[in-house]
Formats: structure tokens, sequence, C-alpha cells
């Protein structure tokens, strides 16, 4: 079989721009009719309808004990329609074992052209999976596009081009020779990368395929079979990309299960089961802190992403328009619900250094608040940026903020009407002063649009506080503005050291809460968000291992 000139050529740019970590995408992000053609929008809006009047029978996973499926449309508010097949936990691995001893046999190049074939077959559903990702987590539809299709299948790229990089930095044979004085002792040498077993990929309900398609493609290129159970709020954009996964195979000759879709309902949860089940060798998880912890503890190799307390530094800028313009809209880019959202906005207590002089603490929260305003109040923007929210408890969130952090409420939150959709679930952000003090108040993740100003003694507690809640709670991003130097290697070298990413005076169209694949390291594996990283070397590395034979020649 081996790698198609077209494909080859594909994983020779991608593990190229892993070295270089300069832009690459192989998949374009926007929805353009002159790349993915002038009725592409249509045709994937119509598919999706389809598939809310039906089974979702795509897979080919034969013998369900039943078809099961609870999934919500925030924007409808109304359940989205489709039931997926079920299986006994016992069933689900005894498959995922025979798919494993089958797959772990294929040669590396076949691996990779059957996943990157996969890809393309998804690419070709980029539009459905959309509609898909918006009636499951309540993005926007642009976002729905970019982060569940053309950003997940190069994350899922880089996965194929990390693993491919890996498995061929050694040679698998050689022929040791040692002096010996009078002879040389020869010796032939094999060394085999033998793939960890069956893998398990729990998703989250905000970004189902961008969470979940690294850890996928990471396994099954590297030889391991992969359960893949996504969130019971958000099954259908997985559904998709697993039965495309499932084609690729079986079309190549491959045994199909070594990828197969694992459902759940709220009610009956079967994520822990499959986790601790002894032929499950690999967990990735994408979710809450507890939930990640638990599984981080089983003697099993597990990749984390958790909840983190991301901070934003304000020292001295430029622009101070043009950066409350860009903090702003991070807060209401899909509502707060990003991992990657800013939520601890450090203010010094005299202000905020400008070209014009200082700018007080009170002059930049109401600017805050104004420019959130204006963003949420535009209705060619408002409505679409802020998406709708997944979860009916993050409005609960927000709205009972104010009561229970206290502090000085420099915006209410509210709702507002989406001239698509009437009946989407909406809460805008909701704006609090605290002061450093208050520590134990904003010191936790509070997910959702939730923005809390923190008046701190100067720059240094600023840094020191961030610095803090990234060692002990986590944290997946930082922003920081700053015009003097010494004080950018500061907050660089501190926010370094909490193993927390710093995002230094972004304005115009460029936001912390975004990560570039072939490019930008998400999440770092060395604070308490998450003990893995999208994509490093170790990513890939701790799926197999190596393992040498050796024979006297």
């Amino acid at each position: 079989m081996g790698l198609t000139s077209a494909q080859k050529d594909i994983l020779d740019k991608a593990v190229s721009a892993l070295h270089t970590r300069g832009f690459h995408a192989q998949y374009p992000e926007h929805p353009s009719p002159a790349i993915y053609g002038e009725t592409a929008d249509a045709d994937g809006k119509e598919a999706f309808k389809a598939l809310r009047k039906k089974n979702f029978d795509e897979l080919g996973q034969e013998g369900a004990s039943a078809w099961i499926g609870e999934e919500e449309s925030p924007y409808f508010q109304a359940p989205l329609g489709p039931k997926y097949p079920s299986f006994s936990t016992e069933e689900l691995i005894a498959r995922a074992e025979k798919g494993f001893h089958s797959w772990r046999k294929v040669a590396l190049d076949d691996r990779a052209a059957v996943l990157i074939d996969s890809l393309e077959r998804f690419s070709k559903r980029f539009f459905e999976n959309a509609y898909a990702t918006m009636h499951t987590t309540g993005q926007g539809y642009m976002m729905a596009f970019q982060a569940s299709g053309p950003h997940a299948a190069d994350r899922a790229l880089e996965a194929i081009a990390a693993g491919y990089d890996e498995l061929n930095r050694f040679p698998s044979h050689t022929q040791w020779e040692k002096p010996m004085g009078k002879y040389n002792l020869l010796v032939n040498k094999e060394w085999r990368a033998v793939p960890k077993g069956i893998g398990l990929v729990i998703g989250c309900s905000t970004f189902p395929t961008w969470n979940s398609v690294p850890g996928v493609y990471a396994s099954l290129i590297t030889g391991n079979s992969v359960l893949v159970k996504p969130h019971p709020g958000a099954i259908l954009p997985m559904a998709i990309v697993v039965a495309e996964i499932r084609n690729a195979l079986r079309e190549a000759g491959f045994n199909p299960d070594a990828c197969q879709l694992a459902v759940d309902v709220p009610s009956n949860p079967i994520a822990l089961t499959l986790a601790k089940h002894p032929k499950v060798k690999l967990i990735d998880f994408t979710g809450n802190s507890a939930f990640g912890s638990v599984l981080e503890a089983l003697p099993k190799a597990v990749f984390t992403e958790k909840t983190g307390v991301n901070s934003i530094i304000l020292d001295s800028v430029e622009d101070l328009d043009k950066v409350i313009q860009n903090i702003t809209f991070s807060v209401a880019l899909y509502s707060g619900q990003m991992c990657t959202a800013p939520q601890n906005f450090f203010i010094p207590a005299e202000g905020v250094k400008t070209p014009d002089g200082m700018v007080s603490f009170d002059e930049v929260a109401q600017k805050f608040a104004d420019f959130t305003n204006g963003l949420v109040d535009n209705p060619k923007a408002g409505p679409f940026v802020l998406g709708a929210i997944q979860n009916p408890m993050t409005c609960d969130r927000a709205v009972n903020a104010a009561k229970e952090l206290g502090g000085k409420v420099w915006l209410e939150t509210r709702t507002i009407v989406n001239p698509i959709f009437d009946t989407t679930r909406t809460q805008t952000p909701v704006v609090i002063e605290l002061t450093s003090a208050d520590k134990d108040k904003f010191s936790k993740e509070l997910f959702g649009p939730i923005a809390l100003l923190i008046k701190t003694k100067n720059t240094e507690e600023s840094v020191a506080l961030a610095k803090e809640l990234a060692e002990t709670h986590g944290a997946i991003s930082c922003g920081a503005y700053t015009t003097d130097a010494a004080m950018k290697e500061h907050i660089a070298d501190e926010m370094s050291l909490a193993a927390t990413p710093v995002s230094f005076n972004l304005t115009g169209q460029i936001f912390v809460n975004q990560n570039a694949a072939f490019s930008d390291y998400h999440v770092t594996g060395g604070n308490p968000a998450g003990n893995a990283s999208f994509t490093n070397p170790d990513y890939v590395n701790r799926r197999f291992t190596w393992v040498g034979i050796r024979e006297l020649a």
C-alpha cells in the first residue's frame, strides 16, 4: 500500500512544520466557496438536517444493544435528534482488542496513509460538521467551522506527523560490531516500536473535535486501537470523524474496529468504567480537574487537559483602546467557554501607563465595560461572537457571580436575542472589580462569561499573583501588556517558571485564546491545568515502547 505521492507531500510538509514551528495549514480555515465549492455550505446544512432525522448508522458498528443519545441544541433548546449504537463495555473492549492486534502489525507508512486519507475524507464534511458543532456546543458558525473542521484536522495531522517523526527517529535494524582483539563480535540488532494497546479518548462538550482528535490520531499512528468516548452533550461532531476513520480503515482492507465510537448518556456514564478496564492502557481526557485527577491517578499512560485560571497582566500600553478592544473580545468570544479564555485581569491600583500619562484603574474598568457593551450590542457581531451557552449551569454561574463574589459590578450580565435562533441560550459577560486581598474568590476557574478586574499594589504583585495561581491551580494561557523591556522579561521569566505561555501586547485580530497547530504547544503539561501538551514528543512517545531483539550474526 504505502503513501501516495500526494500523501507523502502532505506528511513531509507537516513534519517540516513541526521542526520549523512556522505557519502551516493543510486545510484552509475560511469557508470560501472558491476553496470548498459553491454549494458546500448549503450541502453541509442539508446533510446536517438529514442526520437529525435518523439513527447515525454510518459507523458500521453492527450488533448494537441499543440506540441512544440525548444531545440538545443550545440554539433550539430542544433535542438534536440522532441516536448512536450502544454496546456493553466488554463488547467494546473485545472488538478494540481484535482491532489492536490487527492494526499494530500494519506498517508505519500504511498507517499514515490510512489516517491522512481519513482526514481528506473528513475535509469533505467540514460544513456538515460545523452545523453539528454549532448545535451541540453553542459555538458561532465561523468558530464551529474553523475549530471543528480545518483547525481540528490540522491538529490531527500534527499528531500524525509527530508520531511518524518519532517512530522514524532511530533505525529499526543494525549490525553491531565490537572489537574483541583477535576477532570482532557481530550482533544483529532489531528494535520494535511496540504500541501500548487500547486507547480511550474522553471528549468535552465545548470543543468536541479540536480537543479529541490529537489523542485519537496520536494513538492510531503509533499502532494502538482507540475507543472514542465523546461528551454525551456533543457526540455528533466526533461521530462524523470516527465514521470517516472507519471508512478509511475498511477501504484499505483493515479492521475498522481499530477505532470505535463509545457513547453514553448523562444518567449512565461509562467513561470511568472504560478507563479502569485493565485492557485500556492509554487515556486522553479533556474536562474538569476533579475527574481528570482521578484519571491521572490510574496506573496508565494518561494525557489530560483540565481546568486553569488564566490571567491578563496590564502594566503599560501604547494604545489603551486597542488593548481593551482586544481583551474584551477574548472574554466575549464564545461567551468565555474556552479553556484559553482570560478570567483574571490584574491592574495596578495607580492605573495603566500610556504615552499620554497614567490612566486610572476606574477609567480602565469603565472602558472595559463600555467596550464589552459595544461588542455585545453590535447586531452584526455580538450574537455571533457570543454564540450560545452550552450548559445551563454556565448561565447560572454568570448570573450569580456578582452575589457570590461581592465587589463592585462594572457590568451586569444579561441575555440578548440571536437574530437567527430566537430560542438561543445566551448570557453576556459580567465584569466585577475585586482586590488582591480577595484571592480566595479569584483563585478558581469560573467557567463562562465572567471577567474579574483585580486591583493590585503594583505590576510586581500582579505578576506574583498570576504566577502563584498558575502554579497552584493551573493556567493554559496568559496575556501581558507592557512597554518596558525589563518588565517584559520579568513576566516572561516568572510565568515560564509556572509553565505558562505568555502572549505579549496582542492587539488587532490575534487573541490570547488562539493556538496554532504545528507552532503553538497547547497546554505545557507543567502545571495543574494538564499533564500533556499538543503536540510535543512526549505526547506520542508515551504511546509505545522501544523493545530490542538481538541475535549473533
